[in-house]
């Protein structure tokens, strides 16, 4: 199993959002996301959050909340916990980043990004501003087949 951070960075009503196109073999390719990553060794989560969003974005954050833990299954990729933040706080400039394009995107565009469906049911929570939630995420290839939401399953 592997733990990472994903965070979305909000500023005027749009979250930073992380086109993935220039990582070689990246399970993530042509997909929009936030940035975050891998935890290093003896990192806590938000230890991994600030020197992931530093080394993706050049951006330091100041303030930042997590808002839940999602739990990826896949019959390709190992279990992963995926520690999820957001920001609103922070300093510094965007710089460019080696995983892909950063951009700026209005929080209604989001939806017509090219997303994962599962990012698509925690970008919802994101937005209903629901308390820490635990969200169970099970893949079958890039298909979505079952949500699980603080023990219950959700409709997809």
């Amino acid at each position: 199993m592997k733990n990472t951070t994903l965070c979305y960075i909000e500023q005027n009503g749009a979250y930073l959002m992380l086109h993935r196109t220039k990582k070689h073999q990246d399970p993530n390719q042509g997909k929009w996301i936030g940035v975050g990553g891998k935890f290093e060794e003896g990192e806590s989560p938000d230890d991994c959050l600030l020197r992931e969003v530093q080394e993706e974005t050049g951006l330091s954050l100041t303030r930042w909340r997590c808002r839940g833990i999602v739990t990826f299954v896949s019959d390709e990729w190992p279990t992963e916990y995926m520690h999820l933040f957001t920001a609103d706080g922070f300093t510094g400039s965007l710089t460019q980043c080696d995983e892909g394009e950063l951009a700026w995107v209005s929080k209604g565009d989001v939806p017509a990004l090219n997303l994962w469906a599962g990012d698509r049911v925690f970008l919802r929570l994101l937005a209903q501003d629901a308390p820490f939630f635990l969200l169970k995420l099970i893949y079958r290839g890039d298909a979505l087949t079952e949500a699980v939401l603080n023990g219950q399953a959700l409709a997809l």
